[in-house]
């Protein structure tokens, strides 16, 4: 894994089972790793979202539907394109 994305994964990791825990010792590593600052924001921001997400589909109910669901609609997918 490229370290970038091991260094972003890493704050994934705190952001989403450490919160509260969250200090700037958590972004050095992704500057050491030569994360941009524009790219921090970006990792920060879909996490957040993704975060959201989930939550919503929990209050909502939404259940995973299993693989054999995916595996249908994957195949779709790369027939027909999203649209």
């Amino acid at each position: 894994m490229r370290p970038k994305v091991r260094a972003a994964l890493g704050l994934v990791e705190t952001l989403v089972n450490r919160p509260d825990e969250v200090a700037p010792s958590d972004i050095a590593p992704l500057r050491e790793a030569g994360v941009s600052e524009q790219d921090i924001e970006n990792v920060i921001a879909v996490c957040s979202l993704f975060s959201m997400i989930v939550r919503l589909a929990d209050a909502l109910g939404f259940e995973v539907p299993p693989a054999a669901t995916f595996e249908k609609t994957a195949g779709i997918l790369l027939k027909r394109g999203y649209a």
